[in-house]
């Protein structure tokens, strides 16, 4: 069970309660069992039914679902081993990106990712995803350390964007996501990126530059955020719906737009349904994509990445 549930997913819900009913029921009976068994077939099919046509409003709400598996959760599940780094050198250490030293497989590998935290203290301190420069400057020396040692690098996008206040500003926001993603664009290492809820503008860009951009089913990668966009065509935050519609977000369209080179199928119900089996699907997705990688000489990786992000934003549109 994937705990409160979302607006859209209230059918679910009431399946939901009716077998924990059941189940807590100690005189179980064959009556009893058989339609326990009925009414999972029927929340089965009520979440194919659900999950197979989400608008994009309902996929940014699956997205930032509280249960939703953050970077930690995926360390914690798909590594072996992580041995987390701190502090940018400069001024201190944000919370909301997390880094370190990983094992995958046979691969040792250097993670960096955005943190949300789940309860309010741990979100508070994790500036809910938002990082400051200093994440993103220890996003880049940890990067350097990783070409260094010839670390492949994992980026996990989980971010609503970069954190808007005046210090950040004044420590020069803008400025250092820039030099993340030139930086990114020449690291001599592999470097795959996944967007796994969020990705909301120049935030998620900072470490999205990499040679496979993959995102999860039901997440989104975006300019900005709905609201962000619906505040400023119509003034108003009511109509989110209207701008996730029209910022074509989704999955389905990032694949076709040519934004990500993967989407990765989520389990029925969306990640926050399964953690393990998500985990699962990240670490072969992980494994087959470093494979790939570390066979191929690095001035033709270095191309391709260029090539990869200089197409970026060539198509034509259907009549």
């Amino acid at each position: 069970m994937a705990g409160p549930g979302l607006e859209f997913e209230n059918e679910i819900a009431d399946l939901e309660e009716q077998i924990a009913s059941l189940e807590r029921n100690t005189d179980r009976s064959e009556e009893i069992d058989s339609a326990i068994r009925s009414l999972r077939l029927a929340r089965v099919a009520k979440l194919k039914e659900t999950y197979s046509s989400l608008d994009p409003w309902q996929t940014v709400q699956v997205a930032r679902h509280k249960n939703r598996p953050y970077t930690r959760d995926y360390l914690n599940l798909a590594f072996d081993e992580f041995v987390e780094l701190h502090g940018d050198k400069h001024f201190g250490d944000d919370r909301a990106m997390l880094s370190g030293f990983a094992k995958l497989d046979r691969f040792k590998v250097m993670v960096i990712g955005h943190q949300k935290g789940r309860t309010y203290k741990e979100r508070a301190a994790c500036h809910f995803g938002c990082a400051h420069p200093e994440g993103y400057r220890k996003a880049m020396v940890k990067m350097k350390m990783a070409e260094k040692y010839r670390l492949p690098v994992i980026c996990f996008i989980d971010t609503p964007g970069a954190y808007p206040g005046i210090g950040a500003e004044e420590r020069g926001q803008a400025q250092v996501i820039a030099e993340s993603m030139f930086m990114m664009s020449d690291l001599k290492t592999p470097v795959i990126c996944v967007v796994i809820g969020e990705g909301g503008s120049g935030g998620a860009l900072g470490i999205g530059v990499g040679d496979r951009v993959a995102v999860l089913q039901h997440a989104y990668y975006s300019v900005i955020s709905p609201e962000g966009c619906a505040g400023i065509l119509w003034k108003s935050h009511e109509h989110a719906p209207k701008a996730a519609a029209a910022l074509r977000f989704t999955s389905d369209h990032l694949l076709r737009l040519g934004v990500v080179d993967d989407v990765l199928e989520e389990p029925l119900g969306g990640a926050h349904r399964d953690h393990h089996q998500m985990a699962t699907r990240m670490k072969t997705y992980l494994s087959r994509q470093l494979s790939e990688l570390e066979a191929m000489p690095v001035d033709q990786m270095l191309q391709q990445r260029y090539e990869k992000f200089r197409r970026l934003g060539v198509f034509l549109e259907e009549n």
